[in-house]
């Protein structure tokens, strides 16, 4: 395990002891944990290079350097690939139960086979739910068009799942278990880069795979894992990019006699970074997400910010003097275009179904009640379509009726009032006190990874301001796209499972936090900014309590994910042993 922060300085006086005269803003600051930037080489700082294990851990394992070696090249897929196994076996493991439609699939469900086989959502009668569950090739779909409040994405992706496996549970709920599934893969990977170290990866990665809102989401067929998918793969792909472009900057500084690499005004301010498709794949991924609920808006917003600012420092880093407008010369405008406009693109070509029909609802507006507007020279469907998001919009906001299981999102990290999307006695149970049983499926999140995460979060706003950690200012940003909107609209009928969304966030938070409990690597950099000798103890014992530490959280983590597992997967369980899992009264 490495350091979450090879980048920034530990020592309080290391500045000073390099040389370096902290300005006024800095002196003021020290007292809230800022320090200056260590002498780090330029490369490094542009691209940071991955942590390697130390030789003493395959000593200790009695593993042969050529073999330790291989196994370090294999970790960096091997590992990631190993986590997602554990959380696909976890998440398909009998994924048609509970046999029923639970909470909102009633809509999603239906919705999606009429939209695969039709092109259009139908208007579905009224308790229909018991005949799908009983024979779903008896009930007809319907051709008169239904009025539905979302984009069609997420709807195309569970009707692939039934095209599939057919109208059933297991045929709804399949795509969204895979995405759930490769969602742990996905932050494997993007947290073993923001880290530079495979384990913290595979760390952040466990975390997700054993979060019990994530499990849930991922085991039925609702929109907001969907949209999670997508916000998380675009947060990759801007990472990856990021990565990318320092490099190219890299590359193009010049090297002085001795070898090492030298900033250069005139090369950062003027150097065109080229081509860069991970950034237009992250606009195609928004869209996405953008096109499956409409608060992937907000993350399409945040992340465009974000990116633009990671150009500003990789320009500064390689030696600008005016870094905002090197960036506003070079970077703002192919920065938007590959976003904005191929997000927006990617949201309108999700409507083709509805587009090349004449069934869908309002799909005639234009040619009927809106054939005297003033925007006639615009195509029927696209002012037909803007009608249709103008009603879909006033219906969100206007969306204030009560409901058992809202939530206010002031309430969300502490999980105040989760969601029940299926709850079932059964009497005649001989192992309750009470005669009864209890199956339920809670949209919870693992308790003790949440209350963590409130924690972390705040040590992630503290580095991020602080320390000036670039990583700690990702993580937030990511929690706060998700988050923070919602705060909006706290009047409208809210719920606590829209968190999923930046549930991989708190997970990079809680790792980042963990990360620095065990401490830094016990290198030559890590020691010197410690103040340590190399034959110094006093490292290597505070390295090992606080490995044990994070040790006892992540295995307390995991126990509570499986003491809560009938909660999760709708497992019958005497009713006194529900009750002992409900340890907040507004749980139930």
């Amino acid at each position: 395990m490495t350091s979450t922060a090879p980048e920034t300085q530990r020592g309080q006086d290391a500045g000073d002891a390099l040389g370096e005269q902290p300005t006024s803003w800095q002196r003021r600051l020290r007292r809230f944990g800022h320090v200056p930037r260590p002498e780090t080489p330029l490369r490094d700082r542009l691209d940071p290079p991955y942590t390697r294990p130390g030789r003493q851990v395959w000593s200790v394992l009695a593993i042969p350097p050529h073999v330790a070696d291989r196994l370090v090249r294999w970790s960096g897929w091997g590992g990631p690939l190993l986590i997602t196994l554990v959380a696909g076996l976890l998440r398909f493991w009998k994924l048609d139960r509970p046999h029923a439609v639970i909470f909102d699939e009633t809509y999603y469900a239906k919705d999606a086979w009429a939209l695969v086989n039709q092109g259009y959502e139908g208007s579905w009668p009224k308790d229909v739910d018991k005949l799908i569950l009983k024979d779903p090739s008896s009930v007809p779909i319907p051709t008169d068009p239904g009025y539905v409040v979302h984009p069609p994405v997420g709807k195309w992706i569970i009707g692939f799942g039934e095209q599939l496996f057919g109208f059933t549970p297991f045929g709804w709920r399949f795509m969204v278990a895979v995405l759930g599934t490769v969602s742990v893969l996905l932050l494997c990977r993007i947290g073993r880069r923001l880290f530079r170290s495979t384990l913290l990866g595979c760390l952040a990665g466990l975390l997700l795979a054993v979060d019990g809102l994530h499990f849930v989401m991922s085991r039925t067929a609702l929109l907001d894992l969907i949209v999670m998918f997508f916000v998380l793969a675009a947060f990759g792909c801007l990472v990856v990019d990021r990565d990318r472009a320092r490099r190219r900057l890299a590359d193009a500084l010049p090297v002085d006699a001795e070898g090492v690499l030298r900033p250069d005004a005139r090369i950062a301010e003027t150097l065109r970074l080229g081509w860069r498709p991970w950034r237009l794949a992250a606009g195609v991924m928004l869209g996405l997400a953008f096109a499956t609920k409409w608060n992937g808006l907000y993350v399409l917003a945040a992340f465009g910010l974000m990116t633009v600012l990671w150009d500003v420092g990789a320009r500064r880093t390689a030696g600008a003097v005016k870094p905002y407008m090197a960036v506003l010369r070079r970077d703002l405008v192919p920065a938007f275009v590959s976003t904005v406009p191929v997000a927006i693109v990617t949201y309108v070509v999700s409507w083709t179904g509805w587009i090349v029909t004449d069934k869908g609802y309002y799909r005639n507006w234009a040619a009927t009640e809106g054939k005297n507007s003033s925007w006639n020279w615009l195509p029927d469907w696209l002012r037909s379509l803007w009608h249709y998001e103008n009603q879909v919009y006033d219906f969100h906001v206007g969306l204030t009726s009560g409901h058992t299981y809202e939530s206010n999102p002031w309430s969300w990290l502490v999980l105040g009032r989760p969601v029940s999307y299926f709850y079932e006695e059964q009497a005649g149970c001989k192992e309750s006190t009470t005669g009864k049983c209890a199956s339920e499926v809670l949209a919870i999140g693992t308790p003790l990874l949440w209350w963590l995460a409130c924690f972390a979060l705040a040590y992630v706003v503290w580095r991020w301001l602080f320390r000036r950690d670039w990583r700690a200012g990702a993580i937030a940003c990511g929690v706060a796209a998700g988050w923070v909107p919602w705060f909006f609209y706290q009047e409208r009928t809210i719920f606590l499972f829209y968190a999923v969304v930046f549930v991989p966030f708190l997970c990079l938070a809680v790792t980042m936090l963990l990360g620095a409990i065990v401490g830094p690597a016990a290198g030559q950099g890590a020691r010197a900014e410690l103040g340590l000798t190399s034959g110094d103890p006093t490292g290597e014992r505070r390295r090992t309590l606080g490995a044990i530490a994070a040790g006892v959280l992540v295995l307390l983590i995991v126990w509570n994910f499986i003491y809560f597992w009938p909660l999760y997967t709708g497992t019958s369980i005497p009713e006194d042993l529900w009750r002992d899992r409900m340890w907040l009264d507004t749980w139930v």
